[in-house]
């Protein structure tokens, strides 16, 4: 079965249609929850209610339409909620999977100490950067997500979501530069 059916199935109030999605969707889901939370509670947590409000809200989905944007939306004004309710901030968790991508230098589970150190100094930055800015950068680039379909999941304007993404990068440029934690080149490869 499709995706389409599996919504018009759960549209109808069943239970196996929400098993099946949350069975092909529950890794992204958590996996962006946890990126911007760095809480395995807190995105364990978001999954839950992410799929819950999915079922709650089955009658009001466009079967036509993909579900997964629906679903990044959904998770990331969780998360926002979270975060401004509880205060959460991003933990010092493991990103260096996140931040391989975009380096694409690391070697694999044998990564040097430098690069190691490097990682986790870019890891402290990004915890620095506001709610708002962090999932840009999440969703850019740990799920390799378009401006265009960032913009749609966020409900922001595309010129919004690259000012956004930019004004990221030039602040954990700065950030690093001014911490004389990266060489110069490093740095400008890292953002």
């Amino acid at each position: 079965m499709n995706e389409r059916e599996w919504i018009e199935r759960l549209q109808r109030g069943e239970l196996r249609a929400l098993e099946v999605l949350y069975q092909r969707y529950k890794d992204q889901v958590y996996r962006v929850a946890l990126a911007i939370t760095r809480d395995d509670k807190l995105a364990e947590d978001i999954l839950q209610e992410c799929f819950l409000r999915l079922y709650r809200s089955a009658r009001l989905l466009d079967p036509q339409r993909p579900l997964v944007p629906w679903l990044y939306r959904m998770t990331v004004n969780l998360t926002y909620d979270n975060l401004d309710r509880e205060r959460h901030t991003l933990k010092a968790g493991d990103l260096t999977e996140w931040f391989s991508t975009l380096a694409g230098s690391f070697p694999g589970p044998e990564v040097s100490a430098e690069h190691t150190e490097q990682a986790r100094w870019v890891r402290e930055a990004i915890r620095a950067l506001p709610h708002t800015h962090r999932s840009v950068v999440v969703l850019f680039y740990l799920e390799n997500l378009s401006i265009e379909d960032i913009a749609g999941i966020l409900n922001l304007p595309a010129g919004t979501v690259k000012s956004r993404l930019y004004t990221a990068r030039q602040t954990l440029r700065e950030v690093l530069m001014q911490q004389q934690r990266l060489l110069p080149q490093v740095a400008y490869e890292y953002t």
